[in-house]
């Protein structure tokens, strides 16, 4: 998969490069398990080569602390304590990141650490150098758009059914995607998207994830775990498997061992 999607993005990544003065945002969707990550540093090494200052801020890294999300499942619902989805981020973080960056500064990258399920102190983030020209800003959810209100009236699985029966989850979910989100995902040039063939895949790719970290690693969570983990992302991930490819500057398609079937570019 690696090299022809590399090939895919990069290509979309310099054509944009070419007009643009300033900062060029550029978005990184695709499920759980599809490859985003090792494309952004693969892309990160070719640019580099060029000299090209390229700066890598993963959604993942804007989770809200512990803490915050701890006080959300207090005072909104129990499944906010989990991260993931959006209203789960501190979005206004990562737009100062990009404010920082569009003027030509320096900015500093919020890391989060997942075995603590917390942030890492200020002095253990990354560092965007002055001048950076490229960010890649990569996610499950990158670029999503909310849903409608009637589609959440009927549960996509057993976690909403259960544990969300009210649907006050799922509406805070929708109503944070359809806010700040938008402001965020606003400010990309270019939406590049990794598109799994169904979300029935992404509990394979995430259950072999999480066998390679306790294999290496001693963590990860167990096939059970993963099996409920991943229920908090099926309603948007179906959402966005349907929606975005119509829309997506570069879709990239891949078979179920993430080879790539095709590559679509407007």
């Amino acid at each position: 998969m690696a090299g022809a999607a590399l090939d895919a993005v990069e290509g979309l990544v310099r054509q944009a490069l070419a007009g643009c003065d300033g900062l060029l945002a550029i978005g990184l969707c695709g499920a759980q398990g599809s490859g985003k990550s090792t494309l952004a540093a693969g892309l990160r090494q070719r640019l580099a080569r060029d000299g090209v200052p390229v700066a890598i801020l993963s959604l993942d890294d804007l989770y809200l602390t512990r803490a915050e999300r701890e006080a959300l499942g207090r005072s909104i619902h129990p499944l906010l304590r989990t991260r993931g989805v959006p209203g789960t981020h501190d979005v206004a973080l990562g737009l100062r990141v990009i404010d920082a960056l569009e003027r030509g500064e320096a900015a500093l990258l919020p890391r989060f650490d997942k075995a603590a399920d917390d942030r890492l102190p200020e002095n253990w983030w990354d560092r965007a150098a002055a001048g950076t020209r490229l960010l890649l800003l990569e996610g499950w959810c990158v670029g999503a758009r909310p849903q409608a209100e009637a589609a959440l009236m009927q549960p996509v699985n057993a976690l909403e059914r259960e544990e969300d029966a009210q649907g006050v989850w799922r509406a805070f979910v929708n109503r944070a995607l359809a806010g700040d989100y938008q402001a965020l995902f606003g400010r990309l040039d270019r939406l590049a998207m990794l598109a799994a063939p169904g979300f029935e895949l992404v509990g394979r790719w995430r259950t072999q994830q999480e066998r390679e970290l306790r294999r290496h690693a001693g963590g990860g969570m167990s096939d059970a775990e993963v099996a409920r983990f991943i229920q908090h992302y099926e309603r948007l991930t179906r959402h966005m498997l349907d929606e975005m490819p119509g829309r997506a500057d570069l879709v990239i398609a891949l078979d179920e061992e993430r080879r790539v079937l095709g590559v679509r570019s407007k």
